[in-house]
Order: structure tokens, then sequence, then C-alpha cells
């Protein structure tokens, strides 16, 4: 019989994702497990919520027991050193408080992609107590990547173009006390502009729009893994936006057609 040699070395960090489950592996936890792997990192995870939809959209979501996730979290990282966290769709505020107290156990740099609402549908996807669920998060968090409706709903300001997108941007940046990518797909300008803002500091990242690129399904979740993995191997915040900007544009060009609804970044 071989004899034990202790845990195996890997070369791969491991990164932690904590978010929803999409059946259609177009974002959620499906996605974010393809884009780390992609980007060479090793994903853990636990799932936040589980929701009902394919690519024509979202029908129905379900919270996951905040408790179960604490534990399997508290018990994940007492074993395992990750590098890096990814936060989707939290599921419900109890489960952001759960995922909070488990970030104690990690100093590893935290990506949230704070999913409020489906881009194929009409329901919530997360609760009414979202505001203490941001002020649990927020000792951790190292860079939060909204879309323009949920910038709006977590600034309570009006976002409708790149400048107004900038100032609640900057807000966002002073409440949470991290940076901010301002996100500038679904914003009507001529160029795709994404603005990674902190309380000290601005960097703007333009690139050609790409036709229909604003209707690919997973997206954000996309770009805030890659940010993810890319932190997870030790690059610099600035660095990490643009090479996982870079990324998702190659795959918006060139995206998955798995269903009837909506093309995937994946």
């Amino acid at each position: 019989m071989t004899p034990y040699r202790g845990p195996a070395k890997t070369a791969a960090p491991d990164l932690l994702i904590c978010s929803g489950l999409d059946p259609s592996g177009g974002a959620g936890l499906i996605a974010d497990v393809r884009v780390t792997s992609e980007l060479g990192a090793r994903p853990n995870g636990v799932v936040t919520a589980l929701t009902v939809q394919n690519t024509t959209g979202v029908v129905n979501c379900q919270a996951c027991d905040p408790e179960i996730v604490g534990d399997q979290l508290a018990f994940l990282m007492t074993d395992i050193e990750v590098r890096a966290v990814k936060i989707g769709m939290i599921g419900s505020t109890p489960i952001a408080k759960a995922i909070a107290n488990a970030l104690h156990l990690t100093s590893a740099p935290v990506v949230w992609d704070p999913i409020l609402y489906p881009s194929r549908g009409d329901i919530a996807l997360t609760d009414s107590l979202f505001a203490d669920a941001m002020l649990a998060l927020r000792p951790h968090l190292t860079v939060v990547t909204p879309n323009a409706r949920e910038l709006a709903y977590m600034t309570n300001l009006p976002v409708t173009d790149l400048a107004s997108a900038e100032a609640a941007g900057r807000a966002l940046a002073a409440r949470l006390d991290c940076a901010v990518l301002v996100k500038g797909g679904h914003l009507a300008t001529d160029e795709s502009v994404d603005v990674l803002i902190t309380t000290t500091s601005r960097d703007e990242l333009r690139t050609a729009r790409i036709p229909s690129g604003e209707h690919v399904h997973g997206t954000g979740c996309a770009l805030s893994s890659a940010i993810a993995a890319h932190l997870a191997h030790g690059r610099e915040l600035l660095d990490a936006v643009t090479l996982a900007k870079d990324y998702v544009r190659e795959h918006i060009a060139s995206p998955a057609h798995p269903g009837r609804g909506a093309p995937a970044a994946l």
C-alpha cells in the first residue's frame, strides 16, 4: 500500500465562490467555475440560492438555508487557504451575514457582483434588508462590480449616463470603503467605458463597443469571476480588472447559444 504523503500540492490558487445556481449555466456558480478554471484558479464554493430559469428568463428564486451556508463556509475555510473570493447573488441578508462571518477566516481579496435583479425576468433576487447585507460585507470587500441598475439601487442616486454613474460610484466607494467598478455596458455611450473608482483614484478603461453585447447573458458574472481569478494569482486590482475586461470582451464577441433565449458569454 502506498503510504500517505499529505495533501497534494497544486499550482492553481484556491478561489472561493459564493453565488446562486443558474441551471442554464450561463451565469451563477456554473459560469463562475468555468471562468475561474479557464484562468488557472481552483474553484471552491457554496450555493447561496436556487433559481428556476433557462435561457429565456428567470421565473423563481429560493434562497438557501443561511445556517447551512455558514457551516459549509466555516468548515471549508478551516481547511483550505483561499487566495481570492468571488461573491455573486447572496440570496438573502442572513446569507450575506453568514458569508461575512466566514470571511473573518481569510484576508484574501473579495470581489462582489451584487446581483439584485435578473437581466431576463422581473423578480427580486434579494430581500428588503439589503442595506444590512451591505453593512455586513463592507469590512471584507476589495471591489464591487454593480451594473447601472444595481448601482442606482445601492446608492439611491440616479444613474442615467456615465457622469451620473461615476458620481454614484464615488458615493458607493465611500460608503463601502472599497473600490467600485462602474460598468458602462448598459449606458448609452459610443464606446464601452468602465471606470474603476476608489476614494482617492479614478482609472478609465475604454474599448470599442461590440454590437448587441449588452444582450449577452452572464457577462457580469464572468467579469467579476475573472477579476477574482487574476487577484488570486497575485495581480494588482487595476491589472486584474483590465485583464478581466479583455477576457469577457472575447467571449461577448463569440457567445454561446445554448437555447432559444439570450446568448451567453460562456
